[in-house]
């Protein structure tokens, strides 16, 4: 039921360019013969049905450390606002956890198999070619065979000792809750935060940065503005993600290392992939850019052609609404949003800019013209972009194709 809710929804945000780009591009063919990877769920009844209940849920357990894991994701602390004078508020951040059933013996070789050949392994290529691009495929697609744990919650210790219980997770086997931290940390800081049984979290610690109301903010995309994805391509989306080294976007590093050095932001990493993707997106970004939260979507697919979907449907409307939160939790920064034209990211952004008056001071769009299967003509046209950014003023945004175009623009942000 989850998975229909998901697809509901997708399919009523799905927005007119979503459905050109996808008819256009062929990923209702190819999500039509992508392969199951099964049930998502592997609990007992009781466990599943009373799963609907989230946080309420009165039949909730711990985490079994003999056959479950736990994800922890990294946030961004804040101090709540008050329209009227108040003395600093104490820090409070949304925690979020993930978690799954281990060791499940799921046989995903067949699956795997299918990938290898949409993204033309060949079988008869250079000697171990095929076994090699298939050892990778199987390690990145298991957190997509993973059976999710409804129903579960572990305990954490915070930074300073106190004990605090993160879930039950819900029906995608996700929790999110806010916690307050109290006073004693600085803008930029960061803290550890691991569950008492560090076993149970196979990906790490999280992190908390702490971010105060005044500064700067940085909303990037991920796919094709700082990491190589393809997403025009169903099949290039599927060796970037599965097969390929992960690549960053030539110059965006260097660029990102000058915004960091300049006006010291705090950083949100925005992708419309299933948090599935999690730790694969958390090893890249850290490996090549500075640190941040990333925003991913609430759902588990278990099914490829939903990852498909995530990842080309509804997000605008997903990507606004990620950015509305943000927005709450720091509305007195001042806002810098990178992405691309492959997505609905102009769309998203000038949503953002119209809704939030003065909270976003300058959005950068990279034009993507090296992507085959791009409808480039439609995606990078003048009137695309001045139609994204109606009541946008001219100064506030601009389009670019190599990164060493942005340092001035850059450098100005700081008299702004």
């Amino acid at each position: 039921m989850q998975r229909a809710f998901d697809r509901a929804r997708q399919l009523f945000e799905e927005t007119r360019g979503d459905k050109r780009t996808r008819k256009n591009e062929g990923f209702p063919s190819t999500e039509r013969t992508l392969p199951s990877l099964g049930s998502p769920f592997s609990i007992p009844i009781t466990q599943n049905i009373s799963s609907y209940l989230g946080k309420n849920n009165p039949l909730a357990g711990p985490v079994d450390p003999k056959t479950e894991s736990v994800w922890l994701f990294d946030n961004t602390a804040y101090r709540p606002i008050h329209p009227y004078p108040h003395s600093p508020q104490p820090w409070q951040a949304s925690f979020s956890a993930a978690f799954f059933k281990t060791e499940t013996g799921r046989d995903i070789s067949k699956v795997v198999a299918d990938i290898a050949d949409k993204i033309g392994l060949k079988k008869d290529g250079s000697e171990g070619e095929r076994e090699r691009g298939e050892k990778t495929i199987a390690k990145r697609l298991q957190p997509f065979a993973d059976v999710v744990a409804p129903a579960r919650w572990v305990e954490v210790k915070l930074p300073g000792g106190k004990v605090q219980r993160l879930g039950p997770g819900g029906r995608s086997a996700t929790s999110q809750q806010t916690i307050t931290f109290g006073t004693g940390y600085n803008n930029g800081q960061t803290v550890e935060t691991d569950a008492v049984n560090a076993e149970l979290t196979p990906i790490g610690p999280m992190s908390t940065t702490f971010a105060e109301p005044e500064g700067w903010l940085v909303i990037s995309d991920i796919d094709d503005t700082v990491k190589v994805t393809l997403t025009p391509s169903p099949a290039g989306i599927l060796r970037s993600t599965f097969l390929s080294d992960p690549e960053v976007i030539a110059s965006m590093p260097a660029l990102y290392t000058h915004i960091q050095s300049l006006l010291n932001p705090t950083w949100f990493y925005l992708s419309a992939s299933p948090y599935n993707l999690y730790p694969f997106l958390r090893s890249f970004l850290h490996a090549n850019y500075p640190k941040g939260t990333i925003l991913l979507r609430d759902a588990s697919w278990m099914d490829l052609s939903g990852f498909l979907l995530s990842l080309t449907m509804g997000t605008e409307a997903y990507k606004t609404g990620e950015m509305d939160k943000v927005h709450g939790w720091l509305p007195n920064r001042k806002v810098l949003c990178v992405g691309d034209s492959t997505q609905s990211d102009p769309e998203a952004y000038g949503n953002i800019y119209r809704k939030h008056n003065g909270w976003v001071k300058k959005i950068f769009i990279r034009k993507v013209t090296d992507v085959a299967e791009m409808n480039k003509e439609e995606k990078n046209s003048p009137e695309r972009f001045e139609k994204a950014f109606k009541d946008v003023p001219k100064d506030v945004w601009q389009v670019f194709e190599d990164p060493n175009e942005l340092y001035a623009a850059v450098d100005a942000l700081k008299a702004v």
